[in-house]
């Protein structure tokens, strides 16, 4: 199983990486063995101190800014991972927003900025990365779900919608790459540490513990720990499923 895990001489991308969960997972991969291109926006601090850290730490790294609605930017990132490594053998479709409010409440553009980021970002990143693992015949797609994108939330329409979107992507794109050796899985993480706990009041947080099993919240770190085993030879056999990262919230 150990050798199975080892992603020595495998190149990752993984967008939104500057922070939280896209932090976790590019630590992860590097630390499996994995060449890492982190991206973030333009306006991202995060992913200067991301970088300093994964690089203190020995690992080969490189990090790429750009917006993934932008097929430029995107086609740009992929480029810089192949001038730089080889190839892209992972791709971590990780970058996010939400604008939460009821839907009475939501604006088009709340709507539109959520839909544009989580969904059309994926595909286009997708659609760039595909194109290179094609060439290369093998090739692991991972995409950030939410169990928002299963069950629902009120007060996220967009996001949810979004997330559900990304599961059909997942499945389409499973389906359409087999054939050429390349894998699609999504993770649907439940509540997780971070910024979006961080805000919540303690009535909300207590309401949401009571409905996990586990009776605790999820960590950037959990997440990152299947991404890791689904980016490695461990789960070859494994294509269009959506893993829940919940501590039994949805079952």
């Amino acid at each position: 199983m150990c050798c199975l895990l080892d992603l020595k001489g495998k190149t990752a991308v993984i967008t939104g990486s500057g922070r939280g969960i896209g932090r976790a997972v590019a630590l992860k991969l590097a630390g499996m063995g994995a060449n890492i291109v982190l991206n973030d926006i333009a306006e991202s601090n995060a992913l200067d101190k991301t970088l300093e850290e994964l690089s203190q730490l020995g690992f080969n790294v490189i990090a790429t800014r750009g917006d993934v609605r932008n097929s430029v930017d995107v086609t740009d990132m992929c480029k810089k991972a192949v001038d730089a490594f080889g190839g892209i053998d992972i791709l971590v479709n990780n970058a996010g927003i939400t604008r939460d409010k009821l839907i009475s409440m939501m604006s088009e553009q709340d709507w539109d900025d959520v839909l544009d980021i989580n969904l059309k970002g994926a595909f286009l990143c997708t659609k760039a990365a595909s194109r290179i693992m094609i060439k290369q015949r093998s090739g692991k797609i991972i995409n950030l779900a939410s169990v928002s994108g299963v069950m629902g939330n009120p007060g996220q329409a967009n996001y949810s919608s979004s997330k559900a979107g990304l599961i059909g992507l997942t499945k389409s794109t499973a389906k359409e790459l087999a054939s050429r050796g390349i894998t699609c899985n999504a993770v649907a993480p439940g509540v997780i540490e971070g910024i979006m706990t961080d805000v919540l009041p303690d009535k909300v947080k207590e309401n949401y513990m009571n409905g996990i099993p586990l009776k605790r919240f999820g960590t950037p770190e959990d997440v990152a720990n299947v991404i890791g085993f689904l980016a490695s030879d461990a789960a070859s056999y494994i294509t269009g499923q959506v893993i829940h990262i919940d501590g039994g919230l949805v079952m």
